[in-house]
């Protein structure tokens, strides 16, 4: 069953009469999305469009199931834009989704990701109340927010209403020095001086075996010199992407769009110390990747059968996100988590505080 609610008070009304539920809205990441046979679908799309904009405060709140695209073309009349780099806008990505699977791209490397930009968000919970957490201005505060937990959360603990979130001036230029290595461990080298630099990069991917990208953004009048100054730091052969060249670099990057439609794709939490153990049990023919967020991401293009890959990364101690399913595979299990689950007894107690019912919990 699919059920469209227009308004907040239809999904409270739904959620407090239905026993299985699963949010969602733009479908662009199908494998997060999936429900048992007896679930019930909440599809949010219906509840689009911005709330309020404040340019002058760089914040603006929409509703849940407004395309990211559409934030992208409004953010952008006014040189602005949100700087987590939002993937699979081009999918059809919602902001509702884009907070409920967690997913940043490369620029979240410079800037932090979603957790850093929502300032606030209205949900409604596993009882059919209306919460609201955080708020609709940019103020310094410590502590947790309740609205840090619906990020990641996969739609388990709530069906997400409207999100509030700063935002970021566009840099008046870009570009892009490509930096190549023999090896993925000196690439990991530079990387890692990188790090410690101070050039600030706005974002570093690797490509194996051994290619380094690293985005400059900033002042028009004074990029050519800082990228002249991180080519003689580098001292190995580079070139440089810049205008057309390098915006289509990175808007695949972002969109993932380097992924074969008969590939699943997979995010890894991993840190630069542990992608060589992980790149080289990966190096296999037909298994791309890319690490990107300073080598903080792994995205894995993976060919096989995904409990192969759920078990190399339990071997590793490594965590996975399923986030699309290769076409045409079938999976026995709704579960899109792989590898070690660390965080599953806190999770356990969220759920238990939001979702006491288990209206939103996974069911297989």
């Amino acid at each position: 069953m699919i059920l469209k609610p227009t308004t907040p008070e239809e999904v409270s009304d739904i959620v407090r009469a239905h026993r299985a539920l699963r949010p969602v809205a733009g479908r662009s990441k199908p494998a997060l999305s999936m429900a048992c046979a007896e679930a019930t679908m909440v599809d949010v799309s219906a509840l689009s469009g911005v709330i309020e904009y404040q340019p002058e405060e760089c914040t603006f709140t929409a509703l849940a199931g407004t395309p990211v695209s559409e934030i992208d073309r409004s953010l952008a009349q006014q040189r602005q834009y949100l700087p987590f780099d939002p993937p699979f806008s081009v999918r059809g990505a919602t902001l509702g989704g884009t907070v409920a699977s967690g997913l940043s791209g490369p620029l979240r490397y410079r800037y932090g990701g979603v957790r850093d930009f929502l300032l606030g968000a209205r949900f409604v919970d596993g009882e059919g109340q209306i919460v609201r957490s955080g708020g609709k201005v940019v103020k310094n505060a410590a502590g947790f927010y309740l609205h840090h937990l619906l990020i990641g959360s996969l739609g388990r603990l709530g069906v997400l209403l409207d999100l509030t979130f700063k935002v970021f001036p566009l840099p008046e230029a870009m570009t892009t020095v490509v930096a190549s290595y023999p090896t993925l461990a000196e690439a990991l080298a530079a990387l890692d001086g990188l790090r410690r630099s101070s050039f600030e990069p706005a974002a570093i991917d690797v490509l194996p075996p051994g290619t380094l990208y690293t985005r400059l953004a900033g002042i028009a009048e004074t990029l050519p010199k800082r990228a002249e100054a991180l080519e003689r730091y580098l001292n190995v052969d580079t070139e440089r992407l810049n205008g057309l060249e390098e915006e289509t670099f990175w808007r695949d990057a972002r969109q993932l769009a380097w992924v074969a439609p008969d590939a699943a794709l997979v995010k890894i939490p991993v840190t630069p110390a542990r992608m060589t153990a992980l790149d080289e049990a990966l190096a296999t023919d037909g298994v791309a990747r890319r690490y990107s967020g300073g080598g903080e991401v792994a995205w894995i293009a993976w060919p096989g059968p995904l409990a192969t890959l759920d078990t190399l990364l339990d071997t590793l101690q490594l965590s996975g996100l399923l986030v699309i399913d290769a076409a045409g595979a079938t999976r026995p299990r709704l579960d899109p988590r792989m590898g070690v689950r660390p965080g599953e007894p806190f999770l356990a107690r969220a759920r238990q505080a939001l979702d006491p019912n288990g209206r939103f919990t996974a069911r297989s």
